[in-house]
């Protein structure tokens, strides 16, 4: 009963995204997501920038130290992994094995049906892509 669910991160809220990846994947759905660089944090964008600076400044050794990566797939995967019970064994670990993530549309999801989830009505919001950039 496990069906495979494309979602378009196109304009989403990254908190609400993730979520919903998460659920869908621990119900056993292979999920797909693509425009992952186009995805939205809201909130004050020099806000959002300087905490996500911190996050990747932060840490320990400098080998021990969690890494907080730029790119923008990296960064959705990593978000849905936090939601999930437990990454590293189990359930968890199965869930996030069902889920890629993109940045564009591959050729051989061009013509498929995608899902959207539902975006904010608030101009104050970053983009992945831009955050990628600036950190």
């Amino acid at each position: 009963m496990a069906e495979k669910i494309i979602i378009n991160a196109e304009g989403a809220v990254f908190g609400r995204l993730c979520s919903f990846a998460a659920k869908k994947a621990l119900e056993g759905n292979e999920i797909i997501i693509v425009n992952s660089e186009k995805a939205i944090i809201t909130g004050n964008k020099p806000d959002t920038i300087q905490r996500y600076i911190a996050l990747r400044a932060s840490g320990g050794h400098s080998q021990k130290r969690p890494r907080y990566t730029k790119i923008p797939y990296y960064m959705i995967k990593r978000g849905i992994r936090g939601m999930l019970p437990d990454h590293r064994g189990g359930i968890g670990k199965q869930a996030l094995s069902k889920i890629r993530c993109y940045d564009g549309v591959p050729e051989e999801f061009k013509d498929k049906k995608m899902n959207s989830i539902e975006g904010t009505s608030t101009s104050k919001y970053i983009t992945l892509k831009e955050l990628s950039e600036r950190i």
